[in-house]
């Protein structure tokens, strides 16, 4: 389960990605049952997706989080306008700490819980190797 002072740092961690707003948004994986071309998920469709209403937390420009609790744990779910911003959000994301990647958004919480969801949302499991700073998929 994720504490309070954890969810705190990675709401902080999705704020801090504002900034990046270059790129076009193409590309990348996508969320089970979306479209090619379709408009990405927002965090409210992402959290229904898996039997939540998230407590939505402001973001800067372009970046969108919830938080939820459910029966399989706590997660943040975060979106990007841009997939510059995501991909940002990614090189900043704490070495050690997995996330379920998609196409403009990503889920942030513990693997036991990532793998949990990707079953009803898709994505990769990634993680930055805390010897390496290098980013790999993990699942």
């Amino acid at each position: 389960m994720t504490t309070p002072p954890r969810v705190a740092a990675l709401a902080l961690l999705a704020g801090l990605v504002t900034a990046c707003s270059a790129g076009d948004g193409s590309g990348g994986y996508l969320a089970v049952g979306a479209r090619a071309g379709a408009a990405p998920p927002t965090v409210e469709q992402l959290s229904a997706r898996v039997g939540c209403e998230p407590r939505l937390r402001t973001g800067g420009a372009g970046v969108r989080s919830g938080h939820c609790a459910t029966p399989d744990g706590e997660f943040v779910v975060t979106t990007f306008a841009t997939r510059a911003g995501r991909d940002a959000w990614m090189s900043a994301a704490p070495a050690g700490t997995p996330h379920l990647t998609g196409d403009l958004w990503t889920v942030l919480s513990s693997r036991k819980v990532l793998d949990l969801l990707s079953e009803r949302l898709g994505g990769e499991v990634h993680m930055t190797d805390p010897a390496t700073r290098k980013m790999r998929v993990v699942g």
